[in-house]
């Protein structure tokens, strides 16, 4: 799927040379002349990743729009504004409004487009540096944390229960004897290995319609186990 940036631009000839630009480059174009067009796209289910916006429109100003589409959104989508007004005043309103950077007309089409994808590539890293997510059937493992959820439900794991689920996780659809999971997850070279197949009933029961039938952690007669995404 490519990325999706929204060019909020009533200059008919500059939208058109920045979409062309954009699209040359691999994004996906979505073209408004005006603010209230745009939020009509918004409202009928469009989710960008990153906003153009010029802050001359006719009716509603490119700061309301801007304004209403923090309010209501309380989205972090960057937003970088392109305007011909480039006083002090309109950049420190621009990013008070919730502007991530401020372009000057008149602007190289090429530098824009890679200031583009310079904020997609930090705004990645951010969220990824925030939070890593392992999604599997309608669970969500969040590494960062230690936290296994169910939609908005907290599914309760001891801290070892937690770091055998996420072994088998990050070693979905690998076959895994017991030895191995234990030496990475106990990291004993002396133990019982009969505590792995203890705590993979515990996870079974936790996270298995039927633990006696499971889905995702399966038994390898001769082998061990293996998760199933």
């Amino acid at each position: 799927m490519k990325t999706k940036i929204l060019v909020i631009e009533d200059v008919l000839e500059m939208a058109q040379l920045v979409c062309m630009y954009l699209d040359k480059e691999g994004f996906e174009s979505i073209s408004c002349e005006t603010a209230e067009s745009a939020v009509e796209k918004l409202e009928a289910g469009l989710k960008p990743d990153l906003v153009l916006l010029d802050l001359n429109l006719p009716g509603m100003s490119g700061l309301d729009f801007l304004k209403h589409f923090r309010d209501k959104y309380k989205t972090t989508i960057p937003v970088i504004i392109v305007s011909a007004r480039n006083s002090d005043e309109d950049i420190i309103a621009g990013l008070g409004y919730g502007a991530d950077e401020f372009v000057t007309k008149p602007f190289s089409p090429r530098v824009l487009v890679a200031r583009v994808q310079s904020k997609l590539n930090r705004q990645a890293e951010t969220e990824a540096s925030v939070e890593e997510v392992i999604p599997f059937g309608p669970y969500k493992l969040y590494c960062n944390n230690c936290v296994l959820k169910k939609g908005n439900e907290k599914i309760p794991l001891s801290t070892k229960e937690y770091d055998v689920l996420e072994y088998l996780v990050r070693h979905a659809g690998e076959s895994l004897n017991p030895e191995v999971i234990y030496n990475s997850v106990w990291k004993n070279q002396y133990g019982d290995v009969t505590a792995v197949a203890v705590y993979v009933q515990r996870l079974r029961k936790k996270i298995e319609v039927d633990p006696s039938h499971p889905k995702y952690i399966t038994t390898i007669f001769g082998m061990g186990y293996k998760f199933e995404k």
